[in-house]
C-alpha cells in the first residue's frame, strides 16, 4: 500500500466515524514551551484543558489529522534504519467524547481489517504502576486494568504486555494533560516487533510541584501533582513512515516510497550517509517552507545544522564523484546549479503531502544563501587537519572549546565534527562545548539589549516588539493595518477567513489565516485597495471595554486559539462600535486614526500548511 493510500484510508476511516478532518498546523507551534511541533496533539492542547470548545470550532468532539512533526532529539541517530527528524504523524483525537473502549476498538479494526490496513498485531502494551521504579511520581497512578480487559476482547492474553513508565505519557513542559498509554506493535520484514501506534488516555492534568515559597521545582526530579480532568480525552499518534515500512514489507523506512526516491538520487556512497543527506534535506525543506531561516539560535540553528551536515557529507561523497566536482571553480556559483542536491530538493517538494510547491523559489534561495561548497571545502580541510592533530594527543576526548571554535568560525556542525573525530577513535567533550555555546548565547543576548539602547524593549506584547520611539511608531501603524487587513480579507474572500496567528516587527506584519488556496492577483489588489481606502478615509481608531458575551454579539472578531478574560477590550475603526468597519478583541496599542498609517502593500502571499495562508504586509510610507 502506497503512503498516499495509507493517508487516504486513515482520514477516511475516522471521517466515517464522525471525526472532523483538521489540516496540519505549522512546524512553528503556538505553544511557547516547545521549539517545534513534535506531535499531532500540540495544536489541540487547549481542547483537552477545556480552554477551547471542539464542538464549536470543529462541529465535533473528535478530530483526525496528518501533522507534520519534527524531533531534534533524533538528529544524532539519523543514519540508522529507523530514526528521522521530520516525519508525518497520523492521529485521532477525542475531547470529552469517546474514551478507552472506542479508541482501542478503532485501533484494532484499522490495523487488522482487510478493508483498511490488513496487518497482524504482534503485541500491545498497557500501563502497570507496579513496574514503575520506587520514588517515581507515576507510581501513584492506578494500573490500567480497563485497557487490558478491552484488549482481551480482540487479542489472546499472551499478546497483551504490562509495561511501566514507557506506557505513561507525561506533560510537555512544566504542566499539561497526561495519562496512561497503550501501544500497538507490528512485525517488520525482518521479524522485529515495531511500535507503530501510541494511544494516550488523557485522564489527568499534571503541574510541577512548588516549594513553600511558591517557587516551581524541577519537575524531572520532584515530579508532578496530578488532578483528574473533568473530561478525559484520547490523543493518538502513528508515524506514517513506520506504518508504510510494515505495509510495504520493506526492512527499513528508507526503502519505503517516502524515502527510496531520495536515497536513489544519490548514486554512490555509504548507506548511512545517503540516509543522513536524504533525511536532513527533507527536514530542512519543510522547515524553510514554514518560514524558518538558518541562524545560530533556536529553530534557525536546527535548520543550519541540517543543511551544513548534509552539505559536508555531500562533499565527502564528491570524492567518489557522486554529488559535486571535488574542486569547484573559485567563481561563486549557486550550489543547485552544480550539484544533484538540487534533484533531491525537487524530489522532496514533489513528494510532499503538504502544500509547499509554491515555496520552491524561497526554499532554493534559503539553501543557496546558506550552502557555499567552496567555503565548506576549505572548512572541511581545516577540520581534517584538526582531527589529525587530536589523534596524536594522549587524550581520547577532544577539546570542547576547540570544537566550538570550528563550529562558530567555520560553520561546521557539531554532528559532523563528531563524525570526523570518531574516525580516529575520539569523542568530543560535549559538556565543554555546551558551556561555550551558552556563553556565546549570553553575549548575543547582551548585544541585542545594547541594540535597544541598553534598556531592553520599550514595547513587548509578544506579538509586537519595539526598541525605540521610531520602531514603536512603525509597529503601531502596522498593527492597526493588520486589523484592516483581516477585515478586507473577509470581505474579498468570505467569512471562512479566520485568524490563525500574527507577528509584527518594525519592518512588516505577518498574518496567518484559514483559506484553502492562493489568492489571485485580482483578489490581492482588491484587498490592498480596501485597506488603503480605509486609510485614506482617516477613520478614528478607538476602543471600548465590554463583557466578552456582549463583545461577541456586536460582531467583534477574535482569535479562536486565544483565551480571553470575562471583560475584553474591543478596538474598532470608525465613529462608533455598531457601525465600525473593523472591530476586534485586542489589548492594543494602535494609532489614533488611520490616516497616519501610510500606504499598505501585500509583499508576499504563501501557504504555511494545508488550508492555511500567510500574508506579509509592508507600509510604503
Amino acid at each position: 500500500m502506497s503512503s498516499a493510500e495509507i493517508r487516504k484510508k486513515f482520514l477516511q476511516y475516522f471521517k466515517d466515524r464522525g471525526h472532523a478532518v483538521v489540516p496540519s498546523s505549522s512546524l512553528i507551534p503556538d505553544d511557547p514551551s516547545v521549539l517545534l511541533t513534535t506531535a499531532g496533539m500540540q495544536q489541540f492542547k487547549r481542547y483537552y484543558t477545556g480552554e477551547l470548545d471542539a464542538t464549536k470550532d470543529f462541529k465535533s468532539k473528535s478530530t483526525a489529522s496528518i501533522q507534520k512533526s519534527f524531533r531534534t532529539s533524533d538528529i544524532d541517530e539519523v543514519g540508522d534504519e529507523s530514526h528521522l527528524t521530520f516525519f508525518e504523524m497520523l492521529g485521532n483525537f477525542s475531547f470529552g467524547g469517546y474514551f478507552k473502549d472506542k479508541a482501542i476498538e478503532y485501533g484494532y479494526e484499522f490495523i487488522t481489517s482487510k478493508d483498511w490496513m490488513g496487518l497482524e498485531i504482534d503485541k500491545v502494551t498497557v500501563f502497570d504502576s507496579a513496574k514503575v521504579p520506587a520514588g517515581d511520581w507515576r507510581k501513584s497512578v492506578p494500573r490500567d486494568d480497563e485497557s487490558y480487559k478491552l484488549w482481551s476482547k480482540f487479542l489472546p492474553k499472551e499478546k497483551i504486555h504490562w509495561e511501566g513508565i514507557d506506557n505513561f505519557w507525561g506533560p510537555t513542559g512544566s504542566e499539561g494533560p497526561c495519562g496512561p498509554t497503550t501501544e500497538i506493535y507490528v512485525k517488520n520484514k525482518s521479524g522485529q516487533s515495531i511500535e507503530i501506534w501510541n494511544i494516550v488516555f488523557n485522564e489527568f492534568y499534571a503541574k510541577a510541584r512548588t516549594d513553600a515559597d511558591g517557587t516551581r521545582t524541577d519537575a524531572e526530579k520532584s515530579g508532578f501533582v496530578l488532578t483528574k480532568l473533568d473530561k478525559p480525552g484520547v490523543d493518538t499518534g502513528m508515524g506514517l513512515e513506520r506504518l508504510a515500512m510494515v505495509s510495504q514489507n520493506v526492512p527499513t523506512i528508507f526503502e519505503t516510497d517516502l524515502f527510496k526516491p531520495l536515497v536513489s538520487a544519490i548514486p554512490a556512497g555509504e548507506e548511512r550517509i545517503k540516509r543522513i543527506i536524504s533525511d536532513h534535506i527533507r527536514g530542512a525543506v519543510h522547515l524553510i517552507a514554514d518560514g524558518i531561516e538558518p541562524s545560530n539560535k533556536d529553530r534557525g540553528y536546527i535548520l543550519r545544522r541540517l543543511l551544513r551536515r548534509a552539505a559536508f557529507h555531500a562533499i565527502d561523497l564528491a570524492e567518489q564523484e557522486a554529488i559535486i566536482p571535488l574542486e569547484p571553480t573559485r567563481t561563486r556559483k549557486s550550489w543547485n546549479e552544480r550539484s544533484s542536491l538540487k534533484e533531491i530538493v525537487d524530489l522532496v517538494i514533489s513528494l510532499s503531502y503538504f502544500d509547499i510547491g509554491e515555496k520552491r523559489k524561497l526554499i532554493f534561495e534559503a539553501i543557496d544563501k546558506e550552502v557555499d561548497f567552496f567555503k565548506l571545502l576549505k572548512s572541511r580541510k581545516e577540520l581534517r587537519d584538526f582531527a589529525s592533530r587530536c589523534a596524536t594527543s594522549k587524550s581520547k576526548l577532544v577539546s570542547g572549546e576547540e570544537v566550538f571554535r570550528l563550529f562558530s568560525t567555520l560553520g561546521i556542525p557539531i554532528d559532523y565534527i563528531k563524525d570526523e573525530v570518531a574516525k580516529y577513535g575520539l569523542d568530543v567533550d560535549t559538556a565543554a562545548f555546551d558551556a561555550e555555546f551558552k556563553k556565546h548565547q549570553e553575549i548575543s543576548r547582551a548585544g541585542q539589549e545594547k541594540k535597544f539602547g541598553g534598556h531592553g524593549l520599550i514595547l513587548n506584547t509578544g506579538e509586537l516588539k519595539a526598541g525605540n520611539e521610531e520602531e514603536l511608531n512603525k509597529v503601531l501603524r502596522l498593527h492597526t493595518a493588520t486589523h484592516l487587513l483581516q477585515r478586507a480579507l473577509r470581505e474579498v474572500l468570505g467569512n471562512e477567513v479566520h485568524q490563525m496567528g500574527s507577528d509584527i516587527t518594525p519592518e512588516r506584519t505577518r498574518f496567518d489565516f484559514s483559506f484553502p488556496r492562493k489568492m489571485t492577483d485580482e483578489e490581492k489588489k482588491k484587498v490592498e485597495d480596501l485597506v488603503n481606502h480605509k486609510i485614506k478615509e482617516d477613520l478614528p481608531v478607538q476602543f471600548v471595554e465590554l463583557p466578552k458575551s456582549e463583545a461577541e454579539k456586536v460582531g467583534a472578531l477574535y482569535f479562536f486559539k486565544e483565551k480571553y478574560p470575562e471583560k475584553v477590550k474591543v478596538y474598532f475603526v470608525g465613529k462608533d462600535i455598531k457601525s465600525a468597519w473593523s472591530k476586534e478583541f485586542c489589548g492594543g496599542p494602535h494609532v489614533t486614526h488611520t490616516g497616519i498609517i501610510g500606504r499598505f502593500r501585500i509583499a508576499k502571499d504563501e501557504a504555511v500548511g494545508a488550508g492555511t495562508r500567510r500574508v506579509r504586509g509592508v507600509l510604503d510610507k
